[in-house]
């Protein structure tokens, strides 16, 4: 019976065991991940380095781009502003010019008027061929073109309304009277020619009679 039982018994191979501990750590090692938890690969170093370089790169790129265009919008209002002082600055040096010419001419008109007059007063004297009074019309009417053609230079035009409707922003009134023939409200007679600055601005209105 000893040598039966001897026959039996399993064969062990002392080699193939391991302690309990190294072979709970190797099923565990060879049982599979659950679904959703697969181990990820290991990145190599380098691979890291790359990346955060990449980062960093990209971060400063951002804020170089980031500058730039706080530039280009500082470049854009200082270009903004330069114009507008520009047109401001001509605008005034234009208002500050027509001031002057409008003062010059205001000061200009009463010599001008006793031109007029005294034009006006030659032609009706007597003139005999000694007397030079012939001459001395051709002199007042010369300096008296040359004052108009002064004043021309500089935008300054004189107008006399005869015949057109009463405008107050353009004439005075100094008289109105029934005039045969005139529709009311009819400048009848210039008293004294206006000027003006161009086609605007009224330096002084012509002064008129009216027709009632």
């Amino acid at each position: 019976m000893a040598a039966t039982d001897r026959k039996k018994s399993p064969r062990v191979s002392l080699g193939s065991e391991l302690p309990p501990e190294e072979a709970l750590a190797e099923d565990a090692a060879s049982a599979p991940l659950p679904e959703g938890e697969q181990q990820e690969p290991q990145k190599e170093p380098e691979a890291d380095d790359h990346e955060a370089q990449l980062e960093h790169d990209l971060e400063e790129l951002s804020a170089r781009a980031g500058k730039a265009d706080e530039y280009l919008e500082l470049a854009q209002r200082t270009k903004a502003d330069f114009e507008n002082y520009r047109k401001r600055a001509a605008r005034e040096a234009a208002a500050a010019q027509q001031r002057g010419i409008v003062k010059l001419a205001r000061e200009l008109l009463p010599a001008v008027d006793d031109l007029d007059r005294a034009v006006a007063a030659a032609q009706d004297a007597p003139t005999s061929g000694e007397d030079g009074a012939g001459n001395l019309v051709s002199g007042l009417k010369l300096v008296h073109t040359g004052v108009i053609a002064a004043l021309a230079r500089v935008g300054i035009e004189p107008y006399s309304p005869e015949g057109e409707r009463f405008d107050p922003q353009h004439h005075e009134a100094v008289a109105q009277l029934p005039v045969e023939g005139a529709e009311p409200g009819t400048i009848v007679e210039v008293y004294q020619r206006g000027y003006r600055l161009g086609d605007g601005l009224v330096l002084r209105p012509a002064r008129v009679v009216v027709a009632a």
